[in-house]
C-alpha cells in the first residue's frame, strides 16, 4: 500500500485521529464498577485529556480470570464519561457485541487476538463508528494493513491502527512494542497510528519511555492503562500506571510532543 495522505479520523467534531495534536486515551484496563471510573473520569478532564477507555468484555488467556462487567459496563462507562463530557472506546470480542458497542462508545475497538476475525471485522465496517484496530501479537505488518481492508471493503474507512506490542525473542518483558512498525505505517500507509505501550511491555515502570520513543517514532497517539489503585486490578495490575501519576505523565508527553510541534488531547 503506497500512501498518498493520511486519513483525519473525527470522534466528534473537536477531537480527531491523525491532525496535528496527539491524542492521549486514558482509563483503566477493564471497568469494574461505577466508583473507580468515577475516580478516573475527573482526573482525565483535569489534565486536560477527552477519551476514556476500559474494557466491558474481556479476552483473557485463562477463563477463570475476570472476564468483565459486559452490558453493565458499558453503562457504566457511558455514563461516566456523560457526566464528565468524556468519549469513549471499548472494545468488542464478537459479532454480538458490535450493536452494544455502537450505542454505548464512541471507537469500537478490536483486539490483537481479533485482527483477523473476518465475521467481527465485516460487521464493524458495516457502522460508521470510527474503528482501532489493534495489531496481532504474531502478525506481520502487511497482514494487519488487509485485516484493516477487510473494514475498509465493507465502507467504512474510519481506522485508527493500534501498535500494540508483538512477541520476539526478548524474554525480559511482556511483549516489544515495534516502533519500526509506526515509522513504516506513517510513511506506507494511510491510516493514523497510535501505541499501546501499557500491553507493549507489560511493566508499568517502562510505559513512560516507551512511550515517548513510540511519539519520536511518529505516532499520532497513545492509549495507556491508569487505575486508582494498580494492587487491586482486576486485569492486567502489573501494567497499570497509577492514577496519581497521571498529571505527570501528561506533562511529559505534552513537553515531547512539543518539541515535534504537536499538542495533546
Amino acid at each position: 500500500m503506497t500512501k498518498k495522505h493520511t486519513n483525519v479520523i473525527s470522534i466528534s467534531p473537536e477531537i480527531q485521529v491523525g491532525g496535528k495534536d496527539i491524542i492521549f486515551i486514558a482509563g483503566p484496563c477493564a471497568v469494574e464498577s461505577y466508583e473507580q471510573m468515577q475516580a478516573a473520569a475527573p482526573a482525565m478532564r483535569k489534565a486536560g485529556l477527552n477519551v476514556m477507555r476500559g474494557g466491558a468484555f474481556k479476552p483473557r488467556t485463562s477463563p477463570h480470570t475476570f472476564q468483565g462487567l459486559g452490558k453493565e459496563g458499558l453503562k457504566i462507562m457511558r455514563q461516566v464519561a456523560n457526566e464528565f463530557g468524556l468519549l469513549v472506546i471499548s472494545e468488542a470480542l464478537g459479532v454480538e457485541h458490535v450493536p452494544l458497542l455502537a450505542e454505548y462508545a464512541d471507537i469500537i475497538q478490536i483486539g490483537s487476538r481479533n485482527m483477523q476475525h473476518y465475521p467481527l471485522l465485516w460487521a464493524v465496517g458495516e457502522t460508521e463508528k470510527p474503528v482501532m484496530l489493534k495489531r496481532g501479537f504474531m502478525s506481520t505488518v502487511g497482514e494487519w494493513l488487509l485485516a484493516a481492508e477487510h473494514i475498509t471493503t465493507r465502507g467504512n474507512e474510519n481506522i485508527i491502527l493500534c501498535e500494540r506490542g508483538i512477541r520476539t525473542f526478548g524474554d525480559s518483558i511482556q511483549n516489544t512494542l515495534d516502533v519500526n512498525a509506526i515509522a513504516y505505517l506513517k510513511k506506507n500507509s494511510p491510516f493514523p497510528v497510535i501505541a499501546d505501550p501499557s500491553h507493549g511491555t507489560g511493566r508499568s515502570e517502562l510505559v513512560l519511555p516507551v512511550a515517548k520513543a513510540a511519539l519520536a517514532a511518529g505516532a499520532d497517539g497513545l492509549i495507556i492503562e491508569f487505575h486508582p489503585q494498580p494492587a487491586e486490578a482486576l486485569s492486567d495490575k502489573e501494567q497499570a500506571v497509577a492514577l496519581s501519576e497521571l498529571p505527570r505523565f501528561v506533562e511529559e508527553i505534552r513537553e515531547l510532543a512539543g518539541l515535534f510541534g504537536r499538542g495533546v488531547i
